[in-house]
């Protein structure tokens, strides 16, 4: 059986955009699957949709941490932006859900904030390496519940041979693409048995798909081979307890 996995992003639409295929996998090989999204609150706009997108992905209801997006001010009224939260609380925060779910695998962005560096990005990554470590010792926010540590955290990632057809489509709307060394990716998963999943997981998210500058619109107006070639391979870092290769075509504990 695959191992449980609980997936840690910043905004709606990242989870199924990232690691949608393989939240379907372990979905389908009866592994239990959440995921936690740092910003957009529960009241928000776009809390639907992501319960839509998660319906789909056979990965529970949303868990929302409730903080503001960093560009936009109706995600969250009266709640700090996810960037300036006070980093402790925010990390209590993640460590209550970590504990709650018992995930054997954790999976979040990567250090450079995901292609475009927004900054949500970043900040997510560096709360939840933080967090999957807290989660472990029983002194650390006690309030959180009994310790518990994952086996292993994983950072989706674009590596500079596998950006392909993406970085002319986000260049296109203005976008900066930041990919890392191929040598930093330890694992490529094929999910093309899960990329129809993963499509309507990304549809799911419907204010996106009809804007023009967000990842989910610009992949729905490309032809669908492309589409597919875009979403059928998901890259990781193994980040704890160090980048390994031991598995590289698959999310291990």
């Amino acid at each position: 059986m695959q191992p449980s996995l609980l997936a840690v992003f910043a905004h709606p639409d990242d989870e199924s955009l990232l690691a949608g295929g393989v939240l379907a996998q372990h979905h389908a090989a009866g592994a239990r699957t959440a995921v936690v999204t740092a910003t957009w609150a529960p009241a928000s706009r776009r809390a639907p949709e992501l319960a839509e997108t998660l319906a789909v992905l056979g990965a529970g209801v949303p868990r929302l941490l409730g903080y503001g997006d960093a560009r936009n001010a109706e995600s969250a009224p009266g709640e700090h932006r996810l960037i300036d939260a006070p980093l402790d609380e925010a990390i209590g925060r993640l460590v209550a859900h970590i504990r709650d779910f018992k995930p054997e695998i954790v999976v979040t962005h990567d250090a450079v904030g995901q292609l475009t560096g927004h900054p949500d990005h970043v900040r997510t990554h560096q709360i939840t390496l933080l967090a999957v470590e807290a989660a472990g010792l029983a002194h650390l926010h006690p309030e959180a519940g009994p310790p518990w540590q994952p086996a292993a955290l994983y950072a989706a990632t674009h590596p500079e041979s596998g950006v392909g057809p993406l970085r002319p489509l986000l260049e296109g709307v203005g976008k900066t693409v930041l990919a890392v060394p191929d040598s930093y990716v330890t694992t490529s998963v094929d999910v093309t048995p899960w990329a129809d999943v993963k499509w309507r997981a990304i549809l799911a998210h419907r204010g996106e798909v009809t804007r023009v500058r967000p990842l989910p619109g610009i992949l729905d107006r490309v032809p669908e081979a492309d589409r597919v070639r875009i979403i059928q391979t998901e890259h990781f870092t193994r980040l704890t307890p160090g980048p390994t290769k031991s598995a590289p075509d698959r999310l291990t504990v």
